[in-house]
């Protein structure tokens, strides 16, 4: 018995009329606006809520307590004041405002945050591409530190750095006062810090001269331009030298109580430091790999058709191509990089969300403080956000050419 089939004829839709179009535009808008509308009211009402419960019990909600002396201390950091037109940066003391607290928290925070952001990318591209190597024992050694890493909380993570390394190193002590590049101790890390000299019209010549040479390195200008941007760079940076311009480097001191001068590390960010890049380098690594399997097996054939070796063909024809697809994913690494140095307050580390917790115990306005600080975290991603949007489209304008 054989079944008897129906044949269907699809007709071709009708295109939407000028008209249609447009409502169709205004319907969807008026829904999207509908929405955002009734979100800014639930989060009214609900702050409408919370303040008359506030005021039931008394409390009131307000931000002028940062602008009082804050009354305490912080082991490091930077309070920002203003001179005029320049900002003047001073170490905090108990005389600071809560406002200062809170900015060099934030300070602390982002410089956390930038070292861990560079450090990261450039290990976790290294370990991404050793986890797919032809020699065995690196790619074991990359999958084993990998693996247990990831598989790791990153809380213990920083904890070990702080107590079971960083601690237990030897103290930063000497009979006399020794000047050295690098000084490494219990007490963290030293450096040699530059120190520029030279009034304001040295340093204007300067940066015209980096203007300048970065302009001469452009290829949409033509040849000729770019030689007189170079001729005007080198004589900017020469003019720039005989008003006074000048780089010296002060050097950390190592005397009998410990190391002075240089850009100090303390051992408290130096293992949130460590933790952090060490944690998203095994992370970065992952998604640097994947990138590298994910591409068409036809992009190794064709550089080897051609006499690339394997370590020109993963610099000039793979990585290229593995850091435009791996830009959305970076951005949702850096973001949560830059939330994890929250976790500093486990070893006392003063940045942003440990400095917000002093402060909102000393002024007794916890609400507000969780408001600013919740607030500062979500302008940081953002931020991250925007400039890794703005660079993936770079990279894809660059890809499409």
């Amino acid at each position: 018995m054989m079944n008897n089939l129906t044949q269907v004829r699809l007709e071709p839709a009708t295109p939407l009329s000028a008209g249609r179009r447009r409502s169709a535009r205004i319907r969807h808008k008026m829904i999207h606006g509908s929405i955002v509308i009734a979100a800014i009211a639930l989060v009214a009402a609900v702050g409408v809520a919370i303040q008359q419960s506030l005021m039931a019990r008394g409390i009131s909600f307000s931000f002028d307590y940062l602008s009082r002396p804050s009354q305490f201390n912080m082991s490091e950091g930077f309070a920002t004041a203003w001179q005029g037109w320049w900002p003047v940066f001073t170490e905090v003391t108990s005389a600071s405002t809560n406002l200062q607290m809170l900015t060099a928290g934030l300070f602390n925070t982002i410089k956390v945050a930038i070292l861990a952001v560079i450090f990261s990318t450039l290990v976790g591209v290294v370990f991404g591409v050793a986890r797919l190597s032809t020699n065995w024992l690196i790619r074991q050694c990359a999958f084993i530190v990998v693996e247990f890493v990831r598989n790791t909380p990153l809380l213990i993570q920083v904890v070990f750095w702080y107590f079971a390394f960083f601690l237990q190193l030897a103290p930063v002590t000497d009979a006399a006062n020794v000047e050295s590049w690098f000084v490494f101790g219990q007490s963290g890390l030293f450096l040699p810090l530059p120190q520029i000299s030279g009034g304001f019209v040295a340093l204007a010549l300067v940066l015209a001269a980096i203007a300048f040479l970065l302009a001469a390195c452009s290829s949409r200008l033509s040849s000729n331009l770019r030689w007189s941007m170079l001729a005007a760079g080198i004589l900017a940076a020469t003019t720039s030298y005989a008003a006074g311009f000048r780089i010296e480097l002060a050097l950390p001191i190592v005397g009998r109580f410990g190391a002075t001068g240089g850009i100090q590390l303390s051992a408290e960010m130096s293992a949130i430091l460590t933790a952090i890049i060490v944690n998203s380098t095994a992370y970065i690594a992952e998604i640097v790999r994947g990138a590298i399997e994910g591409l068409p097996k036809g992009q190794w054939e064709a550089a080897a058709s051609v006499g690339l070796s394997r370590r020109d063909t993963i610099r000039d024809v793979i990585l290229p191509q593995v850091f435009r697809i791996i830009l959305p994913s970076l951005a949702n690494r850096y973001i949560s990089l830059t939330k994890d140095t929250s976790l500093g307050i486990a070893i006392g580390f003063p940045d942003l969300f440990n400095v917000s917790g002093t402060v909102a115990n000393q002024s007794g306005h916890s609400l507000e403080t969780v408001v600013i600080v919740m607030a500062v975290y979500l302008l940081l991603s953002w931020i991250i956000s925007a400039l890794i949007s703005y660079a993936n489209a770079r990279a894809t304008l660059e890809g499409s050419r």
